[in-house]
């Protein structure tokens, strides 16, 4: 069993080709989690992603795309262990979590825009 392993939820009030679009863009990976190299070995369309995970972790993660009302539930799991194989410490796997809600609260309000709560999406 991996020594980090995360699951969170970010719901988001978009269509959920949009969510995917934002999460199967290759060019955001690196600036989301600039010490890792992901390589798809899973692209589920609009239902989203899972990578193989190297460098400073190894192991897997995925973002599901889960349709609910009138946006997306976004699952994230991630199951790795340190890539120098030394043991995750508590301090680096709340580093990851609050790492990994950043940047999908970053999805979140770009998708959302200025929507309130409450009221409906807009087109995307």
């Amino acid at each position: 069993m991996p020594e980090l392993d995360l699951v969170d939820e970010t719901f988001v009030v978009a269509a959920p080709a949009a969510v995917a679009a934002v999460v199967r863009d290759p060019d955001r990976w690196p600036v989301w989690w600039p010490d890792l190299r992901l390589s798809v070995f899973q692209d589920r369309g609009d239902a989203g992603v899972r990578w193989n995970v190297r460098g400073a972790l190894t192991g897997s993660m995925e973002v599901w795309l889960e349709p609910c009302l009138d946006g997306v539930l976004l699952h994230h799991y991630m199951r790795c262990d340190r890539g120098d194989g030394r043991p995750v410490s508590r301090r680096e796997r709340r580093r990851r979590q609050t790492h990994a809600k950043a940047i999908f609260w970053a999805v979140k309000d770009e998708l959302e825009g200025d929507r309130r709560p409450g009221e409906p999406r807009t087109s995307h």
